[in-house]
């Protein structure tokens, strides 16, 4: 199959372009995550790494999509390149700027910020090192910028720094604080930030394998979130997890407030958290979506999930977690090779009942001749844990959803789970990186009974002024 890495030209010749509804300015910003506008509406921010920047291949944009009571719609949009007034840099050829996304509240002033990853970025003669940028909320949504301080160590070894990105209250002092992460190395940064992009301090980089993943949530209720990092060594290719708590004159390691604590039975390459059994602790979602193979030898054909459950000392290394793949009874399909089952993973609550439900993308998946068109399942949170019954598939071939499966669609690539239009469910966004060639977005609505399709909407690449090879929605930001 097809790679992210094709070459292909998506041409966008306006650096920032905003169409925003009418807000009231004296609002008080509502303070969520991922509301850029501050007004009580949750935003989607949408990653377009492929997109030509007027003649610079592979620059990368970022499409932003503004919630309402309607929920969102093309008409509605900032989209941000390197090349944007106020936005720090300018848009080279291979840098993907929009490559890895975070939001959350950087400077504290009640407006989401969004945390741009451009893993390609060369600075000076040291070419594709990486770098970050902030873009800053306010009442008219996401404008300006500044650039994260770059790791003072190893820059130079450094391929890829900000291939991934998260944000959370890592030492419990209500403030954002923010993780960067690429290839063997993770720095932290610790909020508030100022608008120069400087952090209250920061970290230096260390080893923590060979990673281009990191998520957060509070694992065991302290509200503190642990860093999770997956990685892969020459001994472990099904993927090493460990996280790091906060854990301030540790005697164990004194040189450091925050400890790891590894799961030698997990495996996996992405995850996420989310309370899925209603317990009050953040549950670890673990997605290994590669075939058994002879260096490999853990996981299922065609993929799988894995769910460790927290507690007040986090996920219990001990516990047999709950592991999920197309041949578990209740679950729609079947496991076939490359589909890719949970390469794509996130958490929510759509039908509102309390618990966490989990949207899985297998971007792989054929469906019918239609060669790596791609699917999302959504499994169920409960009481008992994440469960099987009720599951449901979608596809672009589900009855109300726009479009048809067509080969290298790669529906399912990327998947969120936010509440858009402020029902108390949430939405499913999900991306088709390679649908006509330019990538595209599908939004479906969560109800009190699940997502439904009634009133469904697709926002493709050329409806944001994008053209061919701009990649949208291989990356959502959580």
């Amino acid at each position: 199959m097809r790679k992210r890495t094709l070459l292909l030209a998506a041409t966008l010749t306006t650096g920032l372009l905003t169409v925003l509804p009418a807000t009231t300015a004296t609002a008080a910003p509502s303070g969520l995550s991922g509301d850029f506008n501050g007004d009580g509406y949750r935003d989607v921010a949408i990653g377009a790494s492929g997109t030509t920047v007027g003649t610079a291949m592979n620059a990368g944009a970022v499409v932003v999509l503004y919630g309402s009571s309607s929920g969102v719609s093309a008409a509605r949009r900032t989209v941000i390149t390197q090349n944007s007034t106020g936005v720090p840099g300018t848009a080279e050829e291979f840098d993907s700027f929009g490559g890895s996304l975070a939001a959350g509240d950087l400077d504290g002033d009640g407006y989401s910020d969004l945390v741009v990853g451009a893993p390609g970025e060369s600075i000076g003669d040291r070419d594709g090192v990486g770098a970050a940028t902030i873009i800053w909320g306010g009442k008219s949504g996401l404008s300006g910028g500044a650039t994260l301080p770059a790791p003072s160590g190893r820059l130079a070894e450094w391929g890829g720094f900000s291939s991934a990105m998260a944000t959370g209250d890592f030492n419990g002092d209500g403030k954002t604080d923010l993780t960067v992460t690429g290839q063997t190395y993770t720095g932290l940064y610790r909020g508030p930030f100022a608008r120069t992009g400087a952090p209250l301090n920061q970290t230096d980089v260390y080893e923590v394998g060979t990673t281009y993943e990191v998520f957060a949530g509070d694992l065991n209720g302290d509200k503190r979130a642990e860093r999770v990092y997956p990685y892969t060594l020459e001994s472990d290719h099904g993927g090493v997890i460990g996280y790091l708590s906060y854990d301030p004159g540790n005697e164990d390691h004194p040189e450091s407030d925050y400890i790891e604590t590894k799961l030698p039975g997990a495996d996996g390459h992405q995850g996420v958290v989310g309370d899925i059994n209603g317990d009050g602790y953040g549950d670890l979602v673990l997605g290994d979506h590669e075939d058994p193979r002879s260096d490999k030898p853990v996981g299922h054909k065609g993929g799988q999930i894995s769910v460790w459950y927290g507690g007040p000392d986090g996920p219990d290394p001990e516990q047999t977690p709950t592991v999920i793949h197309q041949d578990t009874a209740g679950v729609p399909g079947a496991g076939e090779a490359e589909d890719r089952f949970g390469v794509a993973l996130a958490t929510g609550d759509i039908n509102g009942d309390g618990f966490a439900d989990v949207a899985v993308g297998a971007y792989g998946e054929d469906n019918g001749s239609a060669r790596d068109s791609g699917a999302v399942t959504i499994l169920f949170g409960s009481a008992t844990g994440l469960k099987t019954s009720g599951a449901k598939l979608y596809t672009q071939n589900t009855t109300g959803v726009p479009g048809s499966s067509e080969n290298d669609d790669a529906f399912g690539a990327s998947v969120r789970l936010v509440d858009i239009n402020k029902n108390g469910r949430a939405d499913l966004v999900t991306g088709s990186g390679y649908e006509n060639g330019s990538g595209a977005v599908t939004i479906l609505r969560g109800t009190s009974s699940g997502l439904t399709t009634t009133n469904a909407v697709s926002v493709m690449a050329k409806d944001v002024g994008l053209k061919s090879g701009a990649y949208l929605g291989w990356e959502i930001a959580q």
